[in-house]
């Protein structure tokens, strides 16, 4: 069957500015530094049997169908009471990624009419999900409170502000209680995307508007199950009447077959270990701090994008605006046998291209040390970097 042209065109755009995408497995025995694993729960031996126990209890496998015909259970809503309580919200509402849970809340809340303001870094599933809506959209400057406060000037309706508590690519982290006391001042709807944060942050893991004791400040917020809970899906947590109309309203919600009883189970035997998780929370934030101090020894290097608000982040970027440049840089380090990864624009801005570098309570020192020595060693002098 033939292809059409403009989409071999934008192929072969990508393939000469040596960004073109392509699925690999990493080679086995790598260090990661790569994946979204913040706690090691994905791998974790102790979690895999408790969700073993938890699914061999139950008689059902499949759901069967979407929540609102054949695919409800007590088992999920049981589930959302649970979370609920844990992130210190009136309900919660499951949805089948955070992708979709984004797509759900941002197509069905603001009405035509509103007006949703959102940061420029925020995820592509966020962005995806104000296109669906109806409301009127702008963006504001990356973490620029002063800029949202100026966009302010055009809103109209009930006004809903967007952003993530950690972004996913540069790492730092909005300014929650600036954010929260703006919109509370105004009459704003705030709506945090904690996909990065939960599990990461607060006393139990809750994530990071509860570290800040910002639940009642906050209208709604996506948790994502997929990086530090290990497992899969995500869910709206809010009052209880948004849970009742995103159910009524959410198309992705309703037209979509629920989550198994394995993803279910692997949330809830997740967040049943998420308490005992001080030391690995703590851990990741240590050498996060590690990491800046290693790298601040040898900032002359203009590639180490050392923003305010990463220190103590598990993201960290190694910015390299040279494709070409930064790939090869990639291949260095993971023949060396640490697994990173170069992130290429669209994903992130022309210009500012970059090795996201993660790092996990698994990780230790002298592989955070081994890391650094490998950039300075092989990142380019002779090339025009970031400021």
């Amino acid at each position: 069957m033939k292809v059409p042209e403009r989409l071999l065109r934008q192929l072969e755009t990508r393939v000469q500015k040596g960004t073109l995408r392509s699925l690999s497995v990493p080679p086995k025995g790598l260090v990661d530094f790569s994946s979204n694993d913040y706690l090691g729960l994905a791998a974790s031996e102790v979690l895999a049997l408790n969700i073993t126990e938890e699914v061999e209890s139950q008689l059902a496998h499949g759901a069967t169908g979407s929540r609102l015909l054949s695919g409800n259970t007590r088992y999920a809503q049981e589930l959302e009471e649970e979370l609920a309580l844990f992130h210190n919200a009136e309900a919660a509402l499951l949805f089948n990624s955070g992708y979709v849970a984004n797509c759900g809340f941002f197509s069905a809340v603001p009405q035509r009419g509103d007006t949703i303001f959102y940061d420029e870094a925020s995820h592509a599933s966020m962005k995806e999900g104000i296109r669906l809506s109806f409301a009127q959209s702008f963006p504001f400057r990356h973490n620029d409170v002063d800029d949202l406060r100026q966009k302010l000037k055009r809103a109209q309706g009930d006004v809903y502000v967007a952003v993530e508590s950690l972004y996913s690519m540069d790492g730092d982290f909005a300014p929650l209680q600036e954010l929260a006391s703006l919109c509370q001042e105004q009459g704003l709807y705030l709506v945090v995307d904690e996909a990065h944060s939960n599990g990461l942050y607060g006393q139990k893991g809750e994530g990071l508007v509860s570290a800040l004791q910002l639940e009642q400040e906050v209208f709604a917020r996506i948790m994502t199950f997929g990086k530090a809970i290990g497992a899969h899906g995500a869910a709206v947590v809010g009052p209880g009447e948004l849970q009742q109309f995103l159910l009524n309203f959410s198309r992705p919600f309703i037209y979509t077959t629920a989550l198994p009883l394995a993803s279910l189970a692997a949330i809830r035997q997740a967040y049943r270990l998420l308490p005992s998780l001080t030391q690995e929370r703590a851990r990741v934030q240590e050498l996060a701090r590690y990491y800046h101090s290693l790298l601040e020894d040898g900032r002359a290097l203009a590639s180490f994008s050392g923003k305010e608000g990463q220190n103590g982040s598990p993201i960290q970027a190694w910015q390299l605006p040279d494709p070409v440049a930064l790939r090869r840089l990639a291949n260095h380090i993971q023949a060396a046998g640490f697994d990173v990864r170069p992130v290429f624009s669209p994903t992130v801005p022309a210009g500012k291209e970059r090795l996201r570098l993660v790092l996990h309570a698994y990780n230790t020192k002298a592989q955070v040390q081994e890391l650094c020595n490998l950039l300075h060693q092989h990142t380019p002098k002779d090339i025009s970097l970031p400021a």
